[in-house]
């Protein structure tokens, strides 16, 4: 877990530690209690993308608590 980001409950989306709101799904439910880290650069090609429901590229959490 990077100490200095946090991880949206809803989309799992990693911001940076002043970030209010995600800038994936605009919830303000974020955390600091995460783990395990994947970009997805294409989601619509990447089978992780897909299992994760992801539609927009970026950096996300693979467990969020």
């Amino acid at each position: 877990m990077a100490s200095n980001r946090l991880a949206c409950r809803d989309c799992h989306a990693v911001v940076e530690a002043d970030e209010e709101i995600c800038p994936i799904c605009n919830s303000t439910s974020l955390t600091e209690d995460w783990s395990g880290y994947v970009s997805i650069a294409h989601p619509e090609k990447s089978e992780i993308g897909q299992e994760m429901e992801v539609t927009k590229p970026g950096s996300y959490a693979l467990k969020v608590r």
